[in-house]
């Protein structure tokens, strides 16, 4: 059994490359914490340390950032991310009950993953698609004028590309 750091190392080294291809580490902190995370899917205790190291930063200051903006997450995310639009136009035309027809399928709440990684789901304020209201987010596609009849269509076939690959 390894460790974190020693199970990924490969994703460290291509983190490393990474930093090392910048042509300055002083104000490029969110830049590399977009790249660690698009990289380990998450920004584990692990990763912020290893960073804060490489580019002369506190480790504070990137936990401070991390914590900050909620585009990080320090937790694992499932391979697909399903974001339903919760703005006043999706709201009003159902948005709640698209989530919760997700959470009920997936048997998970709003901000949550499932335990197998494959579905992480979120609730966000608005994602400014209010002419396809309400809206779903897999993975950056848009799902418009989405209803909870088509919650497990869309669950499907997120399940059909995964068994595909």
């Amino acid at each position: 059994m390894c460790d974190f750091v020693s199970c990924n190392k490969q994703l460290f080294d291509e983190l490393d490359t990474f930093i090392s291809s910048l042509p300055t580490k002083k104000g490029s902190l969110i830049q590399v914490l977009h790249h660690a995370q698009g990289l380990f899917g998450y920004l584990p205790k692990e990763v912020q340390l290893h960073i804060s190291k490489q580019i002369g930063v506190p480790a504070s200051k990137v936990y401070g950032v991390v914590s900050f903006y909620s585009y990080f997450t320090t937790e694992p995310r499932g391979k697909y991310k399903i974001s339903v639009c919760l703005g006043t136009v999706c709201f009003v035309k159902g948005s709640d009950k698209v989530l919760a027809e997700f959470e009920n399928q997936l048997g998970i709440k709003s901000g949550e993953t499932t335990k197998d990684l494959m579905f992480s789901l979120e609730g966000l304020r608005c994602v400014g698609a209010c002419g396809l209201a309400p809206v779903v987010v897999v993975n950056g596609k848009v799902y418009g004028h989405a209803r909870p009849e088509q919650v497990a269509e869309i669950l499907d076939y997120c399940n059909q590309v995964e068994s595909s690959c």
